[in-house]
């Protein structure tokens, strides 16, 4: 089994915190968000940010890029963050090696695999059991993105590993160097998070083929983490920050892909509006984005299990223990507003 890496921090600095939540010059409270990658698949997060939801409840946000859930979670540990933006599969390893600190997720954004598979050709009639006999970058051993991949390739008959008429899914590629990988060779596939694809269909260097999350269906894939400790001595600011997603949430719901679009672009700036629209309505049309901060039972235990048949789960976690959908449950009620 692969572990979690947490850069060996786990024990000696489970304690150290972000802070001492002062409002900055703008009389908001900073709060650091790491996010696990900067994608598309995350546009209720913008939203909320770009339409001032986050700043109504008295926030001010600061995005970190950490490029991939051991490294979100570390600097949640850290206390380099206080929130971190991750599949909970990362507050399960951090449960099972026996913490005294747990990462919980409180809010939960997406709720389908947000990745592409992308070959080096177009094809309209691929099906995943094309993949028989295929080498496809895969992403970091342990994490769900692989781990979802995988599902999904047995769940269509084919076999993962080395032999002939099986799909050698490789995780030796870093997950922010595969698109690199992709491009100078490596593999004949590759699964990304947009706007990566879409930027490679402009340039010719790969194809969207088809989404993972569609045929993989729903799952707890990305949540807001937050220490326990963290969460117990700012329960305002964990209400507030989860009524801005659930905004953010609604308004993806009720309007236009071209509307969205539209508003989280400054965070797009690579992309023209026409390419940004065609992106969020890819994510629209699989339903990718939860409807409610809600973390269910249900999907939680569909991620244990897609992390069991993948390998990566010594025993299950306690749901109670890591899922706190206390804030979740305020929002949605609509006291806030």
């Amino acid at each position: 089994m692969v572990k979690f890496k947490l850069m060996m921090i786990l024990s000696s600095v489970m304690l150290l915190m972000v802070g001492c939540n002062n409002a900055n010059n703008n009389g908001l409270i900073d709060i650091k968000l790491a996010e696990v990658t900067h994608s598309i698949f995350y546009a209720p997060q913008y939203v909320a940010i770009e339409n001032g939801y986050f700043a109504e409840e008295g926030l001010e946000i600061d995005l970190v890029g950490a490029q991939g859930a051991d490294l979100t979670m570390a600097a949640l540990l850290a206390g380099d963050v206080q929130i971190g933006l991750m599949g909970p599969e990362a507050s399960i390893y951090v449960y099972n090696q026996g913490s005294k600190n747990l990462a919980v997720s409180f809010a939960q954004l997406t709720q389908k695999d947000g990745s592409f598979l992308v070959g080096r050709e177009p094809d309209p009639n691929f099906d995943f059991s094309d993949l028989a006999g295929k080498e496809i970058l895969g992403g970091r051993a342990g994490g769900v993105p692989l781990m979802t991949l995988e599902y999904v390739i047995k769940e269509n008959g084919v076999e993962v590993g080395n032999k002939e008429n099986q799909a050698n899914v490789r995780t030796d590629v870093e997950f922010s160097a595969m698109a690199g990988a992709f491009i100078a060779g490596e593999g004949e596939y590759v699964t990304l998070f947009e706007p990566t694809p879409t930027a490679m269909e402009n340039e010719g260097t790969g194809y969207i083929l088809a989404s993972v999350g569609e045929e993989s269906g729903l799952l707890p894939y990305t949540a807001y983490s937050a220490l326990d400790s963290y969460i117990s001595e700012n329960e305002d600011i964990i209400q507030g920050f989860t009524n801005a997603v659930y905004k953010g949430q609604q308004f993806v719901r009720e309007q236009s892909a071209q509307t969205i679009a539209e508003i989280i672009a400054p965070h797009f700036t690579e992309l023209e509006l026409d390419d940004l629209t065609t992106v969020v309505q890819r994510y629209q049309d699989i339903e990718a984005w939860s409807e409610t901060p809600y973390l269910t039972e249900e999907s939680f235990n569909k991620l244990m299990s897609i992390m069991e048949i993948g390998g990566e789960l010594e025993q299950e976690a306690d749901y109670n223990a890591i899922v706190n959908n206390k804030f979740a449950t305020e929002a949605i009620s609509g006291d806030f507003q």
